[in-house]
């Protein structure tokens, strides 16, 4: 599969599962530390901020995690080989973590953590603990204790784990991240290197920075994260945790001045139900979403490019028993705004499950307002299999404006394809650098659609494509188990 063509499945199955978390059981005292109110103030934008007090203040809450990984040899941790595709410049730490031996437990996996309350609980990252057979937490003081796993959640990368001190451990206090304002001086601390207990600072580069295949909006900072530092918490002036450090920006390996952090208000909503479950449960509205490009708005006649397309209602979820449809542009959520496609998947995870909530959308130029019931995830019922690819030549029903060809499915094919249609429009060969390619378009692709009609065959398919002039003629293709729009602008 192509890079560009990958990168549009990727993000047309990016909100596949919208997921909204389950309220855990409150908990008769909070599990976090709560932050002080108002503890000190934000240093004015002409002083330099001092941070001796606020690092001896918070060092004692931070540890060193390390862990014995199960069933896995010293040599399947290495660092990339060859060049990085800039999707994939975007790293948890680990994937750049060298063997650290630098425990007495020769623990292969290194990160950080922080306490979160005087009984021992410890927040890190989920890939930092991820296939460990072993947990050992070391305190700044040097004294070491076997971690044990209390929840975690590979979605948004946090985990939960208990350490027994016998006595009252130091926490650090969890702030509000909703409050965080770019150019606000933040600190981290961490065990970049195995190097534990070193101090950066730096100020709040942006927020609500997606990276893709992640569930988080992260925080984005340029204070030097490095590897190791994963798990461990950003601080603000005030002396509170408003971020957990989880991934960087990098062509090395290195630091290069973009590092991103977790929220921790998305961390608080998930500790009790890790606490108490083990896992965060989340819901379903059961579509696909794709971004809305200019493209895309334009093939589809919309006045402004924002909100979430949804490319695919799927049979039996929520979303389709509140008659939302293929095609619909979901620009609120709850009250919310839907700016980015990205959005809503995170709105819809702090959603409780069972909770009926308002969308507001476009449905072919017309706004529209539908409630639906959040319920319980399907996700591993509707995990999509790939099917392999194979370039035919150039030829047949040709379409030279948008540089595809296409012929009818056959019986045939559509078995050899996982089909249940035995009729319809398929991709046999698109064009090298032609408009379909740029677009994105692969052999065996199905076309459902041209310009919101369905085509049944490759006459139809013909007749639609040549209706709209010179403007983008707007696809609705199926590929593997999803649907995707795809506007394709006509050559010449």
């Amino acid at each position: 599969m192509s890079a560009s063509l990958s990168r549009i499945a990727r993000l047309a199955c990016a909100g596949l599962l919208l997921s909204a978390m389950a309220n855990g059981r409150a908990l008769a005292e909070p599990l976090w530390m709560e932050a002080p109110a108002q503890e000190g103030r934000v240093v004015p934008a002409q002083t330099l901020p001092d941070f001796i007090d606020l690092a001896a203040k918070l060092g004692p809450a931070v540890v060193n995690v390390s862990t014995e990984p199960a069933g896995r040899s010293e040599s399947s941790e290495s660092w990339p080989e060859g060049d990085i595709e800039p999707y994939h410049e975007f790293m948890p730490y680990h994937q750049f973590m060298e063997p650290f031996e630098h425990s007495p437990h020769h623990a292969k996996s290194l990160g950080s953590g922080f306490i979160i309350n005087k009984a021992g609980y410890v927040v890190t990252n989920e890939h930092v603990i991820e296939d460990a057979k072993e947990i050992h937490v070391s305190l700044r003081d040097g004294h070491q204790y076997k971690g044990r796993l209390i929840g975690r959640d590979a979605k948004s990368d946090i985990a939960l784990i208990k350490i027994d001190a016998g006595h009252d451990l130091m926490a650090a206090p969890l702030g509000n991240s909703d409050e965080l304002r770019v150019g606000e001086w933040v600190m981290a601390i961490g065990s970049p290197f195995g190097f534990d207990h070193s101090v950066t600072a730096g100020i709040v580069s942006a927020k609500g920075r997606f990276i893709p295949g992640n569930y988080d909006d992260f925080i984005q900072t340029d204070a030097s994260i490095n590897p190791g530092n994963s798990g461990g918490p950003l601080i603000n002036l005030r002396g509170q945790v408003i971020g957990v450090n989880a991934a960087i920006y990098t062509r090395t390996g290195v630091s290069m001045g973009i590092g991103f952090a977790i929220p921790v208000n998305l961390v608080k909503d998930e500790l009790d139900q890790l606490k108490n479950n083990g896992k965060v449960e989340r819901g379903w509205l059961g579509v696909y979403v794709q971004t809305v490009t200019p493209e895309l708005g334009e093939s589809m006649g919309l006045e402004e490019t924002h909100g979430a397309l949804i490319s695919d209602v799927l049979k039996n979820g929520p979303a389709k028993t509140a008659g939302i449809e293929r095609g619909d542009v979901v620009v609120s959520y709850d009250g919310k705004p839907i700016n980015d496609s990205q959005e809503l998947p995170l709105l819809v995870g702090r959603t409780p499950v069972g909770r009926t909530v308002k969308l507001k959308l476009i449905r072919k130029k017309e706004i529209k307002e539908v409630a639906v019931t959040i319920t319980p995830s399907h996700e591993e019922e509707v995990q999509k299999a790939s099917v392999s690819e194979e370039q035919t030549p150039f030829s047949g029903n040709e379409d030279p404006r948008l540089g595809l060809s296409v012929k009818n499915l056959t019986p045939d094919l559509a078995q050899e394809l996982g089909l249940k249609q035995s009729s319809g429009v398929v991709v046999s060969a698109v064009q090298p650098d032609g408009a379909a390619d740029k677009a994105g378009l692969h052999p065996r692709d199905i076309i459902l659609e041209v310009n919101r009609h369905k085509v049944s065959d490759a006459g139809a398919y013909q007749h639609e494509a040549r209706t709209g002039g010179d403007k983008s003629v707007l696809l609705l293709v199926k590929r593997d188990d999803i649907t995707i729009f795809i506007p394709v602008k006509p050559a010449g």
